[in-house]
C-alpha cells in the first residue's frame, strides 16, 4: 500500500482530500503546520488558526488517520509575512498564497514525505496533475492552477489532487455525508495571517507613515496627499480620501516620487507588461512548437520588442508564441502574444487590454486547460 502525505488545513477541502485518498487504497498521513503567531491566540478561524488545527486533528481522528503538527512560524515569517510587507512598501502587490506554495507548504510536504517514506503528497487545491501537467480543476469558479504554477517538477511529480476532478458542492456533499467536523466551516481568509482585518490595518502598523502626493494622471495635478504607499495598489478605488464627483481609480505608483497617480478607470488598463523570475512547467521545445512568425506577429499587432523601448531585457536569443494569460485568481485568462526572453524573463501583449495588471502579480500563461508557466509582473504600460 503506497503512503500519501496530506496537508491538512482543517477546511473542508482538504478533509475531504484526506477522505477520498484513503477511499482510494492509500495509506494517508495527515500534516498540519503552525504558520503564525497570533493564531494561536484563537483571534480567528483562518486556514491553520489553532482552532482549524483541532479541526484537521479531529477529522484525521474521524477518518482514522496518524495527524503530525509541524510549527513553521519562523520559515513563514522570513519567507512569506516579511517579503509581503516589504513588497507593500515599495508599492509592489504580492500574492502571499504563492510565496506561500513555492517556498513553504510544498517544499516541507515533499521533505516530510521523505522523512516518512511516503510515495507522494496531496492538498486540497481543485487542480489536476496529468502525466506531470498541471491543468485547470474542472470547477472552473473554484480553479487553483493560477496559485500552483510555481510548484517544480519534482513536486509535480508526486502531486496528488484529487479535488481537481470534483466541484465545491460536491466535496460540501461528501463532508456532510460524512459528518466531517469541517463540514460546516466557511471559506477560509485569502490572506491568511491577516484574517479579519484589512490589509491596510495590518500594514498601518508595520509600515512608517511616509506621507506624499496624488496626482492625477492624465492633468498632473496635485489632488490630494496620501500617507504611505504601502496602502495602495494598482487599481484601487476606496480610500482615496479624494471627491471630484466621478468614480477614480489606482493607476500607477511611483515609490522613487513617493507619488500616486489616480484616473478614470481606463486609465488602469493596460495591455502589455514584462514578466520575470519565470517557472516554466513545459520543456523549451515544447514551447517553441508555439513560436509564431514575424509575418504572423506583425499582424497581431504593434510589436513586442516596440512597447519596451528603455527595457534592460536582452532581445537574443527570444522567440513568440501564442497563449492564454491570467493575471488575477479570480479572472477568464485572455488571449495573448508571450515573448519568452532566456530562461526566466518574458513580455506579456494582450489582444484587448486587461484592468490593473500591477507589479508584484503573478501572470500564468495557459494553453487550454495546461499551465505553462508564469512569472512576476515587473512593470506595464
Amino acid at each position: 500500500m503506497e503512503k500519501v502525505v496530506v496537508g491538512m488545513s482543517g477546511g473542508v477541502d482538504s478533509s475531504v482530500t484526506a477522505y477520498l485518498l484513503k477511499d482510494q487504497g492509500y495509506e494517508v498521513e495527515g500534516v498540519s503546520f503552525v504558520l503564525y503567531e497570533a493564531r494561536l491566540k484563537n483571534l480567528f478561524s483562518g486556514c491553520c488558526s489553532l482552532e482549524s488545527i483541532d479541526d484537521a486533528r479531529r477529522t484525521a481522528g474521524h477518518i482514522g488517520l496518524k495527524h503530525t503538527v509541524i510549527d513553521l512560524r519562523e520559515e513563514f515569517l522570513e519567507q512569506v509575512i516579511e517579503p509581503f510587507i516589504d513588497a507593500y512598501k515599495k508599492g509592489i502587490t504580492p500574492n502571499p498564497c504563492i510565496l506561500c506554495n513555492k517556498h513553504i507548504k510544498f517544499p516541507h510536504l515533499l521533505k516530510i514525505a521523505a522523512q516518512k517514506d511516503a510515495a507522494y503528497i496531496a492538498t486540497g487545491h481543485y487542480a489536476r496533475v496529468i502525466d506531470n501537467e498541471l491543468k485547470k480543476g474542472i470547477d472552473a469558479r473554484k480553479d487553483q492552477s493560477y496559485v500552483l504554477y510555481v510548484l517544480r517538477q519534482e513536486e509535480l511529480s508526486r502531486l496528488a489532487l484529487p479535488l481537481g476532478v470534483k466541484t465545491k458542492q460536491e466535496v460540501r456533499e461528501i463532508a456532510k455525508m460524512l459528518n466531517l467536523p469541517a463540514a460546516k466551516r466557511p471559506e477560509s481568509q485569502e490572506i491568511c495571517f491577516i484574517g479579519d482585518k484589512s490589509y491596510c490595518t495590518f500594514m498601518e502598523g508595520l509600515a512608517e507613515k511616509m506621507e506624499g502626493r496624488i496626482i492625477d494622471v492624465e492633468t498632473g495635478e496635485t489632488l490630494g496627499s496620501h500617507k504611505g504607499i504601502h496602502l495602495y495598489t494598482i487599481g484601487q478605488r476606496k480610500r482615496m480620501g479624494i471627491a471630484v464627483g466621478k468614480p477614480l481609480y489606482v493607476a500607477g505608483i511611483d515609490p522613487a516620487q513617493n507619488a500616486i497617480y489616480i484616473g478614470p478607470r481606463e486609465a488602469a488598463m493596460r495591455r502589455a507588461f514584462e514578466v520575470e523570475e519565470i517557472n516554466w512547467l513545459v520543456s523549451k521545445a515544447e514551447l517553441g512548437n508555439r513560436r509564431i512568425g514575424e509575418t504572423e506577429q506583425r499582424q497581431l499587432g504593434e510589436s513586442v520588442f516596440l512597447r519596451f523601448p528603455d527595457s534592460p531585457i536582452p532581445r537574443f536569443n527570444s522567440f513568440s508564441f501564442r497563449a492564454k494569460v491570467k493575471i488575477r485568481s479570480t479572472m477568464r485568462d485572455e488571449p495573448a502574444t508571450i515573448t519568452a526572453v532566456g530562461d526566466d524573463l518574458a513580455e506579456v501583449v494582450y489582444d484587448e487590454p486587461q484592468w490593473a495588471p500591477a507589479p508584484g502579480q503573478s501572470a500564468v500563461f495557459y494553453d487550454g486547460d495546461t499551465v505553462l508557466g508564469g512569472g512576476i509582473i515587473r512593470s506595464s504600460r
